[in-house]
């Protein structure tokens, strides 16, 4: 009887332990200047290696909670009008969810048929990453339990050439980003690192920055 009640107990501690690792695992959120995590992936644009792929640049990663949604098919739909400036800005733009490579597949060919806003129909050249098996969520802490153990949080990582993780946004499932503001942070961070100065309250390209103190 002791017998069975000292292997009872070890398999109470063993359970416990490895749940306690799995809420780790799941909630540690990289912070800003710490390393960006590396992954390999499927994506629309075949596999992606991060950050290898993508030397020298800027990045962006975008999670959304899932495909053929309405405010994630409208941030889609704005980032592809956006990705010409995004490609000036040496940055690479790729968007991230726990949906499977095929999902992808038809929502980017469903996407490129909208006339969105009235305009013209845009073409979508920046990857779509999936991410069914959640690896690549735990690693950056996008899986938020008390939203949802299976998808992602609405979040938004810029990171630097040297891999540094230089900002990070979240937003609840029901909002849209601003993606005005996602473009202003990544100018003024490009510009702090270029010229050594700060940028004050609602600073936008152009206008005065400061200079460090002496």
């Amino acid at each position: 009887m002791k017998n069975i009640k000292a292997v009872l107990l070890l398999i109470i501690l063993f359970c416990c332990s490895s749940l306690q690792a799995q809420e780790s695992k799941v909630t540690r959120i990289p912070l800003t200047g710490e390393e960006a995590p590396s992954y390999v992936a499927k994506s629309t644009l075949g596999e992606i290696k991060f950050p290898e792929d993508f030397f020298s640049k800027w990045k962006i990663l975008f999670s959304h909670p899932a495909d053929f949604t309405p405010v994630c098919s409208s941030e889609i739909l704005e980032m592809a009008k956006l990705q010409e400036e995004f490609n000036k800005l040496n940055t690479a733009i790729m968007v991230i969810s726990t949906d499977g490579i095929n999902s992808h597949i038809e929502w980017v060919n469903s996407l490129e048929g909208i006339e969105y806003k009235q305009g013209p129909k845009v073409k979508i050249n920046f990857p779509l990453i999936a991410d069914d098996h959640l690896e690549i969520s735990r690693k950056y802490g996008m899986i938020h339990p008390a939203y949802s153990d299976k998808k992602d949080i609405r979040g938004v990582f810029i990171v630097d050439p040297l891999n540094k993780i230089q900002a990070i946004f979240f937003y609840p499932a029901s909002t849209g980003r601003n993606f005005d503001e996602i473009k202003r942070t990544l100018i003024a961070l490009q510009q702090s690192e270029k010229a050594s100065v700060f940028t004050p309250a609602n600073w936008h390209p152009g206008d005065d920055v400061m200079l460090p103190a002496p």
